[in-house]
């Protein structure tokens, strides 16, 4: 029953600064150079765009198997072995190859067992009867690098998402092989669903110069279409010299030569040392620049390049060199992602739905305001008093962590000030007990706080661990109720406890009253 001068100066600090971090949220940002938090508006209130990606996964397993091929044909080659009737089998998921010479099997097996894998147990060695050698990936591992290729996916995704300007994008994982990509704010999704769904994996390969017309590339080579002349290919490497892995920076800028737009790329000490060694050993032939499969350029090597940084040139405007280095500084994709669903929500409806949610709020709160006050007098009017501090208390917090406010979030928030009447009325019922019980109004009081602290408590705790759980576990709107409850259940014991039981116990020791207004 007793607060110290501390104990009231610090719950009144509590409350001021909730009300300080709460005003942003109702008060235009004087200066740009000022810190405002606010809480953003989700899709469904702002309106925006909703996108749904699938991974492809198939692509995953086949690129394994191009790189596995080349790494077994390049370890061949360097042990003097050689091999015959190379296959590739996605649908098994494994490379087939038979010995240049039956006794030079055992060798192959142990060159085959001595290649790198990206994880344990990738994939095991196995001989048929007809001299046959297959390497087969491993399903366990496999599905190992998909968790981690779409984890991967996910934080590209943001980075390029991030670059464009969109505020709080909500990016997250779906099921095994699919990502929701929610964009409050932008009602026209096009160039997103096109910087998304481009994997921008860029490589960097010798050309073999073939004869005109070949339409079959030899072992080793594929043949690529030109990206200003698709109808035209040539025959690339499959082995990478150099990959777009190690650039460090692009950007859009113009070529000297020709005035138009290119865009410069500068690589990592690693990526330098392989351009300089490839650029040194093939003065004289041609070095293609490969986008997603498609040749941008295939420049003639004229010297070495030991600078590492380099510009890329392509008949790009503008617009197409800023997407293409913002691509580039992102990173690549690990997977092709396609778009299978794709949702609009106009501006209007999301301010329909604010005002519903708005609305309802405000209901909600007088209907508590007038129930408390008519069934439990002044102390009724106490709780109110704690309960609009609670609901500041909230906004306060939601605003500091720049949390995103959507429907079912709204719903959380009146839920909150429901349990927090319940919180007093729990209070104020065991008050009245004791006075039945003939105790004085000090020490109804003092029982009343007393054993109706430990169920607010309880109850509390629990309702807290459930939604935390929700919180962890769940994903989108489910999420938002349930950090909009776990934030209220917090408010709602410093209110309760705290707020409005000073405000109670301050009357009573300035008017000493014979009786209890309840």
């Amino acid at each position: 029953m007793y607060y110290s001068r501390i104990k009231l100066l610090s719950v009144a600090a509590v409350c001021l600064l909730g009300a300080l971090l709460c005003m942003p949220n109702f008060v235009r940002k004087p200066a740009a150079s000022i810190p405002w938090p606010e809480i953003h508006l989700g899709l469904d209130l702002r309106g925006g765009s909703y996108l749904l990606l699938q991974v492809d996964l198939s692509s995953l397993t086949h690129d394994r198997l191009q790189s596995l091929s080349d790494s077994l044909r390049q370890s061949l080659i360097s042990a003097n072995l050689g091999y015959r009737n190379i296959a590739i089998n996605p649908d098994k998921a494994e490379i087939t190859f038979q010995p240049r010479d039956p006794s030079e099997k055992d060798r192959d097996l142990k060159v085959l067992e001595d290649l790198p894998r990206t994880v344990s147990n990738e994939f095991s060695v196995t001989t048929r009867p007809d001299d046959t050698i297959a390497i087969t990936l491993d399903s366990g591992a496999m599905r190992v690098r998909t968790h981690d290729a779409v984890s991967q996916a996910i934080e590209i995704v943001r980075r390029r998402i991030d670059a464009t300007g969109a505020v709080d994008p909500q990016i997250t994982r779906q099921g095994e092989d699919r990502i929701v990509v929610e964009l409050p704010g932008i009602s026209d999704p096009e160039r997103v669903k096109a910087l998304l769904g481009t994997t921008a994996k860029m490589t960097f390969r010798l050309v073999d110069e073939l004869p005109p017309g070949t339409l079959i590339a030899p072992p080793g080579d594929t043949l690529l279409p030109l990206s200003d002349h698709p109808d035209s290919t040539l025959a690339v490497h499959n082995h990478v010299d150099v990959d777009g892995v190690n650039l460090t920076n692009a950007g859009a800028t113009t070529d000297d030569q020709t005035g138009g737009w290119a865009v410069s790329f500068s690589l990592d000490s690693v990526g330098t040392r392989a351009f300089g060694d490839v650029t040194q050993a093939n003065v004289g032939r041609r070095f293609a620049i490969v986008l997603d499969n498609k040749i941008i350029e295939a420049p003639v090597i004229r010297t070495a390049i030991t600078g590492g940084s380099g510009i890329i040139t392509g008949n790009f405007d503008a617009h197409q060199a800023t997407d293409l280095a913002l691509l580039l500084r992102a990173g690549a994709l690990p997977v092709p992602l396609t778009v299978v669903e794709e949702r609009s929500i106009g501006p209007s409806l999301g301010a329909d739905s604010i005002r519903a949610g708005a609305l309802s709020l405000l209901v909600g709160f007088v209907l508590v305001i007038i129930f408390m006050a008519l069934f439990y007098g002044r102390f009724g009017w106490y709780a109110n008093v704690a309960l609009f501090a609670n609901l500041v208390l909230m906004l306060a917090i939601l605003s500091l962590f720049g949390a995103t406010l959507t429907l079912p979030g709204m719903a959380g928030m009146l839920l909150t000030l429901g349990m927090a009447v319940d919180a007093n009325i729990l209070i104020i019922e065991r008050i009245r007990e004791e006075l039945k019980r003939g105790r004085t109004p000090l020490a109804a009081m003092q029982a009343g706080f007393e054993r109706a602290t430990a169920t607010v408590l309880d109850s509390n705790a629990t309702a807290f661990l459930a939604h935390v759980m929700l919180f962890v576990f769940g994903t989108g709107p489910v999420r938002g109720f349930a950090l909009t409850i776990t934030i209220g259940i917090a408010t709602t014991l410093f209110s309760t406890l705290f707020l409005s039981r000073m405000l109670m116990v301050r009357w009573y020791a300035l008017t000493r009253p014979s009786t209890l207004p309840v």
